[in-house]
């Protein structure tokens, strides 16, 4: 006779479920959003959760189905935070747009995801009415953090507030499958056309859960959290997510990220954790450096995005009085891949850690073939896990090689410690005289200099050679390199013929919608002779 096994509650592992949490068991935890003349909203998770269900009522009074579109185009404010949980608890695809970006090329974004609802700040109406005319599936324009609403041409908007005051507060979330889609978000292009990722409830709890650990991000209770990552970027980075899963307060700078207001905020809402990419880092040291102020609740500071120079990491340290956490990631992993632990010994700029469980990591050859020595060895990264792409949005192919890995487009060295260092770009490679050079290694050693605050190196056109590196930098105000100043360090470090032709100063290096140094833009402006 067979043995009866006992056996476990079902228990679906549905994104819904970390807002219930938290306005069960931290229903008072602030979730604060700044707004242009101080703090805008002031709300508990209690009263975060009863908005958000009420924004599934209006969404489903406009005929919003499970597993359909919603798009969202709007900054880090509580508003915007109700409604992603609004569409994703309904089981709907909550479609995040970057403001960054043309109307048409949001337009295109919303065309294949076939959103018929646009929800959109009310400063970026006249941005969502321009993308809403290219975008005929677009029906309903809802309108966000609004106060009066401004008139203008095409579909008519409707605040959202109104409509909250007389819907339900029944429950009507959950009742779908966990690997049912959640989020759409769209690849930075920077390498090529724009991809659309479909993230799952099930990826994003168990990337969640990863994300907690003590060894990544480990949040907790008891953190202020400002996240200066944007929404629309890689769903915030899962912090979105990860806050309400404990309880911790949750800080939105809303539309500004400029350097004196988010200082201002770290200090007002005593910050201890701050997420976001190096730049906005860079702008708020430059704000305290001129102004002698400090940051003293502020203990930690998460960065991503792109490599850290070891002098930038140095000088944010010293002048934020914080550890910095390196961290490596995009859009494909949901986005978290690596982190390196703050208080390893060993940790430098230039690692970006160890993955947690649920993430592998594999380096190959330029064909695709694993190294026979992983540890030391540089080459092309690839990636597999819980939480990674195996399909883009909308194609038939698979994103994955034939033993299930996904190839990055990073070039990579795994230490003896197991730490991740990414050392370039596989499309940003140059090839001189039929010579591969690696912009991202003389960036590394132009970037220690104190006097830079960014540089990037891309391929020039050349008549003899194909294409010879220049160097384009961003120096620190008062500060006057010479060439030479800038050029020395790399002599002892990088093959001769690897030294950059020419030197090209630029008082405000261009940045693409990511925060990532545009390099597209760059060869476009100076990559011809």
């Amino acid at each position: 006779m067979p043995v009866m096994h006992g056996a476990m509650q079902d228990f679906t592992l549905t994104l819904d479920k970390f807002l219930d949490h938290a306005a069960s068991w931290h229903p008072g935890t602030e979730l604060v959003t700044a707004g242009d003349n101080g703090i805008e909203t002031r709300t508990g998770y209690a009263a975060v959760r009863q908005r958000s269900v009420k924004t599934s009522h209006v969404l489903a009074g406009l005929g919003v189905q499970p597993a359909e579109c919603v798009a969202t185009l709007a900054w880090n404010t509580q508003a915007h935070v109700e409604v992603w949980y609004a569409i994703m608890g309904m089981g709907a695809v909550c479609h995040t747009l970057n403001p960054r970006l043309t109307a048409a090329q949001l337009a295109d974004m919303a065309a294949q995801s076939q959103a018929r609802v646009l929800i959109t700040s009310v400063d970026l109406l006249p941005l969502a009415r321009e993308l809403a005319a290219k975008a005929p599936a677009i029906e309903h324009l809802l309108v966000i953090d609004a106060g009066e609403i401004p008139a203008g041409p095409g579909l008519k908007p409707s605040p959202l507030e109104p409509m909250l005051a007389s819907a339900s507060d029944e429950e009507i979330w959950g009742g779908f499958e966990e690997t049912a889609p959640c989020g759409l978000c769209f690849t930075s292009g920077t390498t090529g056309a724009p991809k659309g990722v479909t993230y799952t409830h099930r990826a994003s709890f168990l990337h969640t859960l990863r994300q907690l650990q003590a060894d990544t991000m480990g949040i907790s209770k008891t953190d202020s959290v400002l996240v200066a990552v944007p929404m629309f970027h890689a769903n915030a980075w899962g912090l979105t997510f990860a806050l309400p899963a404990v309880g911790a307060k949750m800080v939105l700078p809303g539309r500004h990220l400029d350097r004196a207001r988010l200082a201002a905020l770290i200090n007002a809402e005593k910050v201890t954790v701050a997420v976001g990419i190096a730049t906005v880092w860079l702008g708020v040291v430059e704000h305290l450096e001129a102004t002698g102020g400090q940051t003293p609740s502020l203990k930690r500071v998460v960065v991503g995005g792109a490599p850290l120079a070891p002098a930038l990491m140095a000088r944010f340290e010293q002048v934020l009085g914080v550890t910095i956490q390196t961290s490596w990631g995009m859009t494909e992993l949901s986005p978290a891949g690596t982190f390196a632990r703050p208080d390893d010994p060993d940790r430098s700029a230039e690692k970006s850690g160890r993955p947690a469980i649920g993430v592998d990591l594999l380096i190959t050859d330029a064909d695709g073939n694993p190294l026979p020595q992983q540890r030391g060895s540089e080459g092309h990264l690839h990636v597999r896990g819980a939480a990674v792409v195996a399909r883009y949005f909308g194609q038939d192919k698979s994103a994955l090689n034939a033993d299930g890995w996904f190839s990055t487009g990073d070039l990579a060295r795994i230490d003896e410690g197991g730490n991740l260092i990414i050392t370039g770009r596989a499309k940003d490679l140059i090839k001189s005289g039929g010579e591969w050079i690696n912009p991202a290694e003389i960036e590394a050693v132009v970037s220690q200099h104190p006097g830079v605050s960014l540089a990037a190196v891309i391929g020039r056109s050349d008549p003899k050679w194909g294409e010879r590196p220049i160097l384009l930098v961003q120096t620190r105000e008062a500060d006057s390199l010479s060439d030479e100043a800038l050029l020395e360090p790399l002599r002892s470090r990088v093959a001769p013929w690897w030294i950059p032709d020419a030197v090209i100063r630029i008082e405000n290096m261009p940045l693409a919608p990511t925060g990532k140094i545009d390099k597209q833009r760059l060869r476009a402006d100076y990559g011809s002779n």
